[in-house]
């Protein structure tokens, strides 16, 4: 990801001759101004996610300078605010840099004191979004793991991540329950110059229809009973970024018909508000069904569904990329022995014929649950020496014994083995050459 130089300001002033002539200035000097005439338009129009440094008079009618400050750091405690006063209140903003804000400034002020201030608070503001970024992305960073493997889907798979990355279309994204579909769109927003701005991903098939709209648009404040403030809905939450709708053909009626005006438009209208809010999102959907059966079962929107077919990705099931599995039972098994603080544990005879022979209906998803329930020791796994090194050296190790066994028990035959481990017969010599296997080593005949 890349480092970003923010450069908006949230000026609250209510002197209206003050705060155009401010913002004028702050205009000139390349900020990209905001202006509010008085505290409660400004609590309704940020977020947490603003990019931005906040500037508010102390003195104002109804919500004044430290009863904003003291809401803004309630929605995030990392915003810098800073105040401007009079000089018989600086005792007032004193107290407000105890409670949280950035700074403060004694009118009159000179404009370049005003504008050296702001440059130190973006720059701070920066590094913490930045910062959440990256905490985000290190977080995500499971996603990767059905993208592993060097058989021919996946790496036809990765190539068309590659490709959609920054290609600007919206993607159906069609799979098998568990074969990673989210994966991939997280793999696809990250590929892209999205991949720093937000991933939100919406799980259709829980939405209901009386709260679908709420949860999809959002609302204003004061929308309907009990809404006291402003809430982001999912769709607003992905503006720049990438808004992944999970099961779409299991979303209720009411969201069909929004998502349809969203794709259509790029724009969302929140319940309340008098005017819709422009988007930049980019919609990945994804779907365990065939759309077509789904269409025509009343589930799918056809309008809805060729608005979304643009591009159409399939994700192999895992019976269709067999020779993976051992490399993906690998990283699933370290990823959930590092949760439990605890050494990956060696496997048996019993759990390498499992991932050999079984045929994984519940695909990643299923070999994920299999490789913690051996982590935790529900599975028979024998207490055999531990391979040195890290994951890469340990899943070679494993390779290399699925090859031998399969070579002993099928006689050093290369045609059995490769019936067995259901890889070409050049993938198989090719990793024979690597581990050192000879199968005349193997024969009996």
């Amino acid at each position: 990801m890349s480092f970003q130089s923010l450069n908006r300001i949230a000026l609250v002033e209510d002197d209206v001759s003050f705060r155009e002539a401010l913002a004028e200035r702050l205009s000139l000097d390349g900020f990209v101004v905001t202006a509010f005439g008085s505290g409660e338009p400004a609590l309704k129009a940020l977020t947490d996610r603003f990019e931005g440094v906040v500037v508010t008079d102390l003195r104002m009618p109804g919500l004044d300078g430290r009863q904003l400050v003291e809401r803004l750091l309630l929605m995030d405690p990392d915003l810098p605010v800073v105040m401007m006063t009079g000089h018989g209140d600086i005792a007032e903003a004193v107290d407000a840099m105890k409670r949280g804000a950035y700074d403060f400034l004694a009118k009159p002020f000179a404009p370049e004191r005003l504008v050296q201030t702001l440059r130190r608070a973006l720059e701070k503001r920066g590094l913490i979004l930045d910062n959440r970024r990256l905490a985000a992305l290190a977080a995500e960073d499971t996603w990767t793991i059905p993208l592993s493997g060097d058989s021919r889907p996946v790496e036809s798979l990765r190539t068309a991540v590659r490709q959609l990355g920054e290609a600007p279309v919206d993607v159906l994204i069609e799979g098998e329950t568990g074969s990673g579909k989210e994966a991939i769109a997280r793999a696809i927003h990250s590929a892209g110059r999205r991949r720093t701005r937000p991933f939100v991903a919406v799980a259709c098939a829980a939405l209901s229809d009386g709260a679908a709209e709420g949860q999809l648009a959002g609302h204003e404040a004061g929308a309907f009973s009990g809404a006291i403030r402003r809430r982001v809905g999912q769709i607003e939450q992905s503006h720049q970024g990438t808004l992944f709708l999970d099961d779409i053909d299991q979303a209720p009626p009411t969201a069909q018909r929004l998502l349809l005006r969203v794709l259509e438009e790029r724009e969302v209208m929140p319940l309340g508000a008098a005017e819709a809010q422009a988007l930049d999102l980019r919609i990945l959907a994804a779907t365990s069904t065939d759309p077509a059966l789904a269409m025509q079962r009343g589930d799918l929107r056809e309008d809805l569904f060729y608005r979304l077919n643009v591009v159409r990705l399939r994700v192999p099931p895992l019976r269709e990329r067999r020779e993976d599995i051992p490399l993906l039972f690998a990283r699933f098994l370290a990823h959930a022995s590092d949760r439990l603080g605890r050494p990956a544990p060696a496997m048996d005879h019993a759990v390498r014929r499992r991932l050999l022979e079984y045929d994984w209906p519940g695909n990643l998803r299923e070999l994920s649950n299999f490789a913690s329930q051996v982590a935790v020791g529900m599975t028979a796994v024998a207490a055999a020496p531990q391979v040195e090194g890290g994951l890469s050296e340990r899943v070679q190790a494993y390779e290399a014994e699925l090859i031998r066994e399969a070579l002993t028990a099928g006689r050093g035959d290369i045609r059995t083995v490769t019936q067995a481990l259901r890889i070409p017969r050049k993938t198989l010599y090719d990793k024979m050459a690597r581990h050192g296997i000879r199968p005349a080593e193997h024969r009996t005949d």
